[in-house]
């Protein structure tokens, strides 16, 4: 049983904004007092992902950008050194000053002239390329946008970090409580010096996350508005639920579950594929106040069994099988394997008849009941149980460095609260959208922005049960132009293997619903970037490139479309109440353009509590590093306009010769490439540099394996980012050891990269294990 002590903090959807007047012009900027200390602005860039021109200035000038709508007309810069928000010059001691990108990016130009249009694109208006810097909202998607302008971003953000408790009471407030917080809206200590670390939101506040997802729309009159439209992964199976309907299955599941002896606090396994069933069984849990621990359906037995007895579930939902492409993988196999004959508690099974029927399924009598014998026998009517604020609502183990997964624990009232304004914002949600996340519900991105975040929002969400490549790569844009979707949100794992099967798939399909592109899970490198922006979303779609984590709960940094100009490959700028930091080796704050550590200082209201059972090794892994700090694990850059690059883990991180290269770097020159379809990049020990650059290459389709194009390939590292980074060894990979959600198993590389081939360990999770043959096979070619 899980303890019921932890907290949580909130609700909401976000603050309503205003219109501003557009601002239509680039502006070069004076260099305000903030950027007086950044390193070096003569030196170009080793974090630069693609080729970029400058516009000719004078040394005191750095080019900044008001980020809105760029102009068809050039228009001169207006003569003044005030900010856009009226505030007064920065301080020089920018090391304590959360406000630095904000105050970067307000101070006005003094005495500029016209500004040629160079290095910029705009929406609808043309493609984005190699030569481009930015690519600009059009007029017309600012003027309808949530975040009309910069302004507009900066006057909440401002407020988000100097009045923290104001500004997502406010927010909060827009939710059901039976009962609200009490004075302090926020608890914390970051700083491990000062004792332990803890953190609350809205502690004493009362509510359900479930009724604020469901009831709350029904009785607002959104009861027969589609909730989930569902996809099978045969052509020809689908089915949807309104609001109404998805609320009288969830009660119905929740009914069963306090039946059987569940009780506020207690866990359940979740161990599902994409079904509907399973954001109904989350559902379910959270409106009984249990505990939900979803498993992605893909994990091993052992991994599974490795869940199951850190949590001790009350009882396991799962289903007889799956059909995911042309393969059936038989899920209640893989659950019979992972309980121990001591589970004497219930496994309810759904059938899916899709993949098998229940007269093949292996059975447990006493143990084992079938879903669609018991749960549709209870009432459609179940009690909400009201919750603090700060009780927790689900666990989500993640890899950690020692090999035992993490159970973070998240709460209930501010994962609430961020989860639905990060959604609301960072895709400039509209009532009218159609929303489709490709993700699947086993990882933390199924659980904010499949589930929770979007229903929040009362969204229409489409779910895929299927392999996004089945029967064909069109199949996507097959699901978008049937669902009519707007927003769609993917891997960049995935954009650059659909990449690799050409734009035929894709334009064979209409896709004019699209408004708002997204990407999720890996920093997306630029070609891959402007392939998405460019033939997905016909050059008319900004793309959300998100930051965030298991740990976060939501977005940290994300692009705001309408807000400002987007740099391929950049996450840009923080979210509401997020103070990104970047610190060197000791710990040390690095101001203007660095590279370095990602750290956050002060909470949010999304952020984790815990790791269950085991808050030393919370405090060990995040906050012990740079004391003061949560540590992300990533490594980042920012550039000179205040842009954030994240440059992957810093496990990921390759020290050659003394120099720290980031692998997603040399991916991103790597794919630069146009024969280069996909690349991984791993470290091996090198007697001379220390470690050596080792890369596994995927070839666009029908290019042959040579020695030129393996020369070419590590010739355009070269140019790209030096000759300290060029890869010593290229081996030739037909196909990437993934997990069946797309995540490349970068450990299985580095044993191949370093001829372990005797410590691969469990491949069973792969989509394709085949590929590991694959790869030892070329490992001499």
């Amino acid at each position: 049983m899980i303890s019921s002590s932890f907290t949580a903090g909130g609700v909401g959807v976000g603050l309503r904004t205003h219109d501003s007047p557009p601002v239509t012009y680039i502006k070069p900027l004076l260099t305000p007092p903030i950027l007086d200390h950044r390193c070096n602005n003569n030196k170009k860039s080793k974090f630069r992902s693609s080729t970029r021109r400058s516009v000719k200035a004078p040394q005191t000038q750095a080019f900044l950008l008001v980020p809105h709508p760029f102009s068809q007309s050039e228009h001169t810069a207006a003569a003044s050194s005030s900010s856009v928000l009226g505030m007064t010059n920065c301080s020089l001691n920018t090391t304590t000053n959360h406000l630095r990108h904000v105050e970067s990016m307000a101070v006005l130009p003094s005495g500029a002239g016209k500004i040629p249009r160079l290095n910029a694109v705009i929406l609808g208006e043309a493609l984005a390329s190699e030569e481009d810097d930015l690519v600009f909202p059009s007029d017309d998607f600012a003027r309808q946008a949530l975040l009309p302008s910069a302004q507009k971003y900066l006057e909440m953000y401002k407020r988000s970090v100097e009045d923290p408790a104001g500004f997502w009471s406010d927010i909060a407030s827009q939710f059901l409580w039976k009962s609200k917080w009490g004075d302090t809206v926020c608890s914390e200590n970051f700083d491990i010096r000062n004792g332990n670390v803890y953190v609350q939101w809205f502690k004493g506040g009362i509510t359900n996350i479930c009724y604020n997802c469901l009831d709350r729309n029904v009785d607002s009159g959104n009861g027969d508005k589609i909730a989930f439209h569902w996809e099978g992964n045969e052509r020809g199976f689908h089915d949807s639920l309104t609001y109404t309907q998805l609320l009288s299955q969830v009660c119905q599941v929740a009914n069963y579950l306090r039946d059987i002896g569940v009780k506020k606090g207690d866990a359940v396994v979740i161990y599902l594929p994409m079904l509907m069933e399973l954001p109904i069984a989350m559902l379910a849990c959270a409106r009984i106040g249990a505990v939900h621990s979803v498993v992605f359906a893909g994990f091993s037995a052992d991994s599974l069994a490795q869940r199951i007895m850190d949590c001790k579930p009350k009882v396991v939902l799962t289903c007889n099988a799956v059909k995911r492409g042309s393969k059936v993988i038989h899920l209640k196999d893989i659950v019979d394997a992972a309980l121990s004959e001591s589970f004497e508690d219930a496994c309810l099974t759904y059938e899916n008849r899709s993949a098998m029927m229940r007269e093949t399924t292996k059975w447990q009598d006493g143990r084992d009941i079938w879903w669609q014998d018991v749960v549709p026998t209870y009432s459609t009517i179940c009690e909400v149980e009201w919750v603090d604020a700060e009780d927790p609502l689900f666990l989500l183990y993640t890899s950690g460095s020692t090999g035992k997964p993490k159970g973070v624990l998240h709460t209930t009232g501010g994962y609430m609260v961020y989860t639905a304004t990060t959604f609301k914002y960072a895709f400039d949600y509209k009532p009218s959208d159609i929303y489709w996340c490709t993700a699947d519900c086993g990882w933390i991105t199924g659980h904010s922005y499949v589930t929770y975040g979007p229903l929040l929002n009362g969204a229409t969400v489409v779910i895929y049960e299927g392999a996004p490549n089945y029967p064909d790569p069109g199949r996507c844009w097959d699901i978008v132009d049937k669902f009519k979707v707007t927003i769609f949100y993917t891997a960049p794992t995935l954009v650059r293997s659909l990449m690799r099967d050409g734009d035929a798939y894709v334009t064979r399909y209409s896709r004019k619903s699209l408004r708002v592109l997204g990407s999720v899970g890996e920093p997306i490198n630029p070609s891959a970037w402007r392939w998405f922006f460019n033939v997905v979303g016909d050059s008319r779609c900004p793309i959300s490139d998100t930051w965030w984590q298991t740990e976060t709960g939501g977005f940290m940094i994300a692009p705001l479309p309408g807000a400002w100009p987007q740099k391929p490959g950049s996450a840009t700028f923080p979210f509401f109440g997020v103070q990104p930091v970047i610190v060197d080796e000791k710990g040390v704050e690095i101001e203007g353009e660095c590279s370095g550590y990602l750290c956050v200082k002060s909470s949010w209201p999304g952020t984790f509590r815990t790791l269950y059972g085991d808050h030393e090794r919370y405090e060990t892994t995040y906050f012990k590093p740079f004391p003061g700090y949560y540590f992300s694990g990533d490594g980042c850059s920012r550039d000179k306009d205040g842009y954030y690059w994240l440059t992957g883990r810093v496990d990921d991180v390759i020290n050659v010769s003394g120099h720290r290269i980031g692998t997603a770097e040399v991916e991103s020159a790597l794919v630069s490439h146009p024969q280069c379809a996909e690349a991984a990049v791993v470290g091996v020990e090198h007697e001379v540099k220390g470690q050596g650059i080792y890369a596994f290459v995927t070839l666009v389709d029908g290019i042959p394996y040579s020695e030129e194009l393996r020369r070419n390939l590590i010739t355009t590292v070269r140019n790209q980012i030096g000759p300290f980074a060029a890869p010593d060894r290229i081996h030739w990979a037909p196909g990437l050891p993934k997990t069946r959600s797309g995540k490349i198993m970068r450990r299985i590389l580095r044993k191949i990269a370093s001829r372990q081939l005797d410590e691969l360990g469990d491949t069973s999770t792969l989509a394709d294990p085949g590929v590991v043959d694959q790869l030892i096979a070329l490992a001499d070619c």
